[in-house]
């Protein structure tokens, strides 16, 4: 694996999205169930599986052109469904807040 930026990055990426792991799941102990809970849960999964597509970028060099595609397809799907239930849950949140 030859040091470039493009392994810079993703290895400071995957810290980042483990660092993001580990707040996910440090403050589930603190999130109530219902509405929330339920989007908490599948934004825990989310990350989880970012950490998974992340922790590949490195072997990227290593591994065949259509297993990089349906990698990095991928990370681009569930980022957009990460964004959306992110935004539909703060959007419920500030619902209940102002009724």
């Amino acid at each position: 694996m030859d040091f470039n930026v493009n392994v810079v990055l993703s290895i400071v990426a995957t810290l980042v999205m483990f660092y993001c792991l580990y707040l996910v799941l440090s403050l589930k102990s603190s999130i109530p169930g219902g509405m929330v809970g339920k989007h908490w849960n599948f934004l825990t999964l989310l990350v989880v599986l970012f950490n998974i597509g992340y922790l590949t970028t490195p072997f990227f060099d290593q591994l065949p052109n259509e297993i990089i595609r349906l990698v990095a397809s991928c990370i681009f799907l569930f980022g957009a469904v990460y964004v959306a239930v992110t935004i539909r849950l703060i959007f419920n949140i500030i619902r209940e807040l102002t009724e």
